[in-house]
């Protein structure tokens, strides 16, 4: 395209020179191929997909609903999953996401607090979109020593392994301790941990037994392959802070509609009612 409009000029400037009546014909052209590359630039901005930073208890949740906003809107989107933590350092460091949706509200508050996210009006300007609440269960494999696991699986001095996300990095990591402290069991089995940096390695840690059980998300205990190889206990909630997940949108995204349109389609009460069916509160 360059090229082309190298040579337009060269030739254009010939033409020009020699005769000063085709100048009008000339700028026409000149301005219609620049019409061209500007038409070219906004439909690659358009055609660009959504990019999402989210949190790795939705990986088994979220991608059914990127695939009907996508049939709904004609919008591209990908998702990348990992501990909300490590893509809030990502988010800080200039990584180019359109949209955060993360396993609690702490880490979006901190994008907030640092003028890289907002909430395009869907929530009070100094909070994340609070989209769905997590719930923490015990998960252990129906071939093991303990096919139907309780809270006195913890107590249990045989049990030698148990799989948490690391507490400085997951939001699931933090209420597996603070559940485990208001047991009092936290001493007890501390030495027991075998720590995984999210909540998906976790399950994959007790599913594999490299650990005996584990301290995972409901929405991983929920999925088809999980379900079928094990069975969980779901934790209290009153052991344990809520897990409130939230989301914003980053402040220099080239999409800022279109992350602000699978907001509006998250927080839609279809989706909210699908969210359930997966293993997270809806909100609405």
């Amino acid at each position: 395209m360059f090229e082309f409009l190298n040579r337009s000029k060269s030739i254009s400037q010939i033409v020009v020179k020699r005769d000063p009546a085709c100048r009008p014909i000339f700028m026409a052209m000149a301005l219609a191929l620049l019409a061209m590359v500007s038409t070219s630039i906004s439909a690659h901005a358009q055609t660009a997909p959504l990019r999402i930073a989210a949190a790795a208890d939705l990986q088994p949740v979220l991608p059914p609903i990127l695939n009907q906003f996508r049939e709904s809107t004609g919008i591209e989107v990908q998702a990348t999953y990992q501990a909300s933590a490590a893509l809030t350092t990502q988010i800080l460091n200039g990584a180019p996401f359109d949209l955060f949706l993360s396993a609690d509200l702490s880490y979006p508050k901190r994008l907030l607090d640092a003028g890289k996210a907002d909430t395009a009006g869907l929530s009070n300007s100094a909070s994340p979109v609070s989209y769905a609440r997590g719930t923490l269960v015990l998960w252990t494999r129906k071939d093991g020593h303990w096919p139907n696991p309780t809270l006195e699986t913890l107590r249990d001095p045989s049990l030698q392994r148990i799989a948490i996300a690391n507490p400085d990095r997951a939001p699931y990591g933090r209420a597996a301790i603070a559940a485990l402290t208001n047991l009092k069991l936290l001493d007890t089995l501390k030495p027991k941990f075998v720590t995984a940096e999210n909540i998906s390695q976790t399950a994959q840690f007790a599913e594999t037994g490299n650990a005996d059980a584990g301290l995972i998300s409901l929405t991983s205990a929920k999925t088809e392959h999980l379900a079928s190889i094990g069975s969980y206990f779901v934790i209290p909630g009153n052991l344990y802070p809520p897990i409130e997940q939230g989301a914003v949108i980053v402040s220099n995204t080239p999409q800022r509609q279109n992350a602000h349109r699978f907001l509006e389609f998250l927080l839609s009460p279809p989706i909210q009612q699908q969210l359930a069916k997966s293993g997270l509160t809806p909100v609405n």
